[in-house]
C-alpha cells in the first residue's frame, strides 16, 4: 500500500511531552519558513486594500482586485512541475524542494520591489501586474513549502508542525500588516494631510527585504529526505505520473467520499475569506489611523491567533483533528457577527479590541486544525500536488465570492456584509460533521 500521511490515532501524552515537540529543529525551520509564507499573502491582499482605499480607489474595484489572490487557488496546475521537474543548476545544489522554495522567493522580491516603484493613483495596472508576481510566487513557495513541511515530520508531529508554521505566518502578518503600516505613518512628510504615496513606496521596499528571513533559511536548512520518483520513459508517462496518478490515488483511497472532503476543503473558510477582504476599507472607513490598525488588528490581534493556532494544535494532538475542525468552524462563522455590531458603533478602539481579540482566536484554532486535516488527506508519494489541490481548492470559491465584496457592502453596508458572513458558515459544520466519519480504503 501507499505510504501515506494519516492521522491515525495515537497514545495519550502529558502536556509537557506535547509542547515540547515544539522545540525540535523541524518545528523552528517552519517558524522561519512560515514567516516567509506569510509575508506576501496581506501585502498584495489585506494591505494593499488599505493603500487601495487610502488612495481614493472606490470599493467595488477592490473587491475585484482581490481576485488578484485567485493565484493561490489555481497552484494545483503547476504543482506537478514543483513536485517532480528539477530546476538546472539548483536542483543539484539545494535538492528538490529548497530549489523551487528558493526560485519563488526570489518572484516575491521582485514583484514587491516592483510594487514599492508604482502608485495606484496614478496608474493602476502596473501595480496590478508586479501584485500578480507576488501572489505567483507566492504560491508557488506555498506548494514548495508544504511539500517540505510533509516530508519533514511523521503524522504524529504534523499538527504540532502546522502550529509553529502558523505561528512564523502570523509573526510575518504582524510585519507585512502593521509593520508596513508603521513604516508608512512614519515615512510620511510631517504637516502634510492625506494620501502620500513615497511613504507606501518606502515600507513595500522595507518588505521586499523582510524576504531575507526565508532565504536565508532555505539555504541553511537541509534537503528532506529524498523519496525516489520511479523513472519515466517519455513525455506521455511523466505526465501520467506527474498530472493523472497523484489525483487517482486520494480518489482511490477516498472513493465517493473524496466528494464530501473535497466539498468541505473547498467552503472550509469561506466566511474568513470573504470578509477579510472588505476588512482594511472597513478600517479607513470607521476613521481608524494607521497607528491604530496596526496595533489593534495587526499586532494585538495576530498575536491572539498565535495563542489560537498553539491551541487548536496541541488540541488536534489530544482530541482529534476533526472535533478541532468543528470548533473551529463554529467560531469562525460566529466572531464575524461580532464585526456587524463593530459596524454600528462607529470608531470605537475598544470594541475594536474585542472584536479582534475573539476573531483571531477562533481563525488560530481553525486555521491550525485545517492544515492539519489537509496534511492526513495526503500521500507522501504526491504530497507537493495533491497538498496544492487541496490548498487551492480551499480559496477557490471564496475566493471568487469575495470578489463581489465591495460590491455587497457598496449596495447594502457594512453590517448587513458582515452578517451574511457569519451565515456562509453554517453549511461548513454539516460537512465537518459527515466528513468526520470518512475513512481512507487503505492502510499506510
Amino acid at each position: 500500500m501507499p505510504e501515506q500521511a494519516t492521522a491515525s490515532p495515537t497514545p495519550r501524552r502529558s502536556w509537557l511531552d506535547t509542547l515540547r515537540v515544539y522545540t525540535e529543529p523541524a518545528s523552528l525551520r517552519m517558524l522561519a519558513l512560515g514567516f516567509s509564507a506569510g509575508l506576501p499573502l496581506l501585502l498584495v491582499l489585506g494591505t494593499l486594500s488599505f493603500w487601495l482605499r487610502e488612495a481614493g480607489i472606490d470599493r467595488t474595484t477592490i473587491g475585484y482586485l482581490s481576485w488578484v489572490g485567485l493565484a493561490y487557488a489555481f497552484k494545483w496546475v503547476w504543482s506537478p512541475l514543483v513536485d517532480r521537474m528539477p530546476l538546472p543548476l539548483l536542483t543539484r545544489w539545494l535538492g528538490r524542494r529548497r530549489s523551487w522554495l528558493l526560485l519563488a522567493q526570489g518572484m516575491v522580491v521582485a514583484g514587491l520591489v516592483g510594487m514599492a516603484f508604482n502608485d495606484p493613483q496614478q496608474a493602476l495596472s502596473p501595480l496590478v501586474w508586479c501584485a500578480l508576481a507576488v501572489a505567483f510566487g507566492s504560491a508557488t513557495q506555498d506548494i514548495a513549502l508544504d511539500a517540505f513541511r510533509i516530508e519533514s515530520a511523521d503524522a504524529d508531529r504534523q499538527a504540532a508542525l502546522a502550529a509553529t508554521y502558523q505561528t512564523g505566518y502570523r509573526l510575518a502578518m504582524i510585519w507585512a500588516g502593521a509593520g508596513v503600516l508603521w513604516l508608512a505613518a512614519r515615512s510620511e512628510a510631517s504637516g502634510v494631510t492625506g494620501y502620500q504615496a513615497g511613504a507606501w513606496h518606502m515600507a513595500y521596499l522595507a518588505m521586499a527585504a523582510s524576504m531575507a528571513v526565508g532565504v536565508l533559511t532555505v539555504l541553511l536548512s537541509p534537503e528532506p529526505k529524498a523519496r525516489p520518483l520511479p523513472p519515466a520513459r517519455g513525455l506521455a508517462e511523466w505526465l501520467r505520473g506527474a498530472l493523472v496518478d497523484p489525483f487517482a490515488d486520494f480518489i482511490g483511497r477516498y472513493r465517493w467520499h473524496a466528494l464530501l472532503v473535497l466539498g468541505l476543503i473547498a467552503v472550509y473558510r469561506i466566511a474568513d475569506v470573504v470578509m477579510g477582504i472588505m476588512a482594511n476599507p472597513f478600517y479607513v472607513d470607521m476613521g481608524f489611523t494607521k497607528d491604530e490598525v496596526a496595533a489593534v488588528t495587526k499586532v494585538y490581534g495576530v498575536v491572539m491567533t498565535l495563542g489560537g493556532a498553539f491551541v487548536g494544535g496541541a488540541m488536534a494532538m489530544r482530541w482529534g483533528v476533526m472535533r478541532v475542525l468543528m470548533l473551529g468552524a463554529l467560531l469562525s462563522a460566529g466572531s464575524n457577527l461580532l464585526f456587524a455590531w463593530l459596524a454600528t458603533r462607529g470608531h470605537d478602539l475598544y470594541g475594536l479590541i474585542f472584536v479582534v481579540s475573539a476573531d483571531n482566536l477562533a481563525g488560530g484554532i481553525a486555521s491550525a486544525a485545517f492544515i492539519a486535516y489537509l496534511s492526513s488527506l495526503t500521500n507522501v508519494q504526491y504530497s507537493a500536488t495533491q497538498y496544492a489541490l487541496f490548498s487551492s481548492m480551499m480559496l477557490l470559491f471564496p475566493k471568487w465570492l469575495a470578489g463581489f465584496s465591495g460590491r455587497f457592502v457598496d449596495a447594502h453596508g457594512y453590517a448587513d456584509f458582515f452578517t451574511a458572513t457569519a451565515f456562509l458558515g453554517l453549511p461548513v459544520l454539516v460537512l465537518v460533521a459527515l466528513a468526520s466519519r470518512v475513512k481512507s480504503t487503505s492502510s499506510p
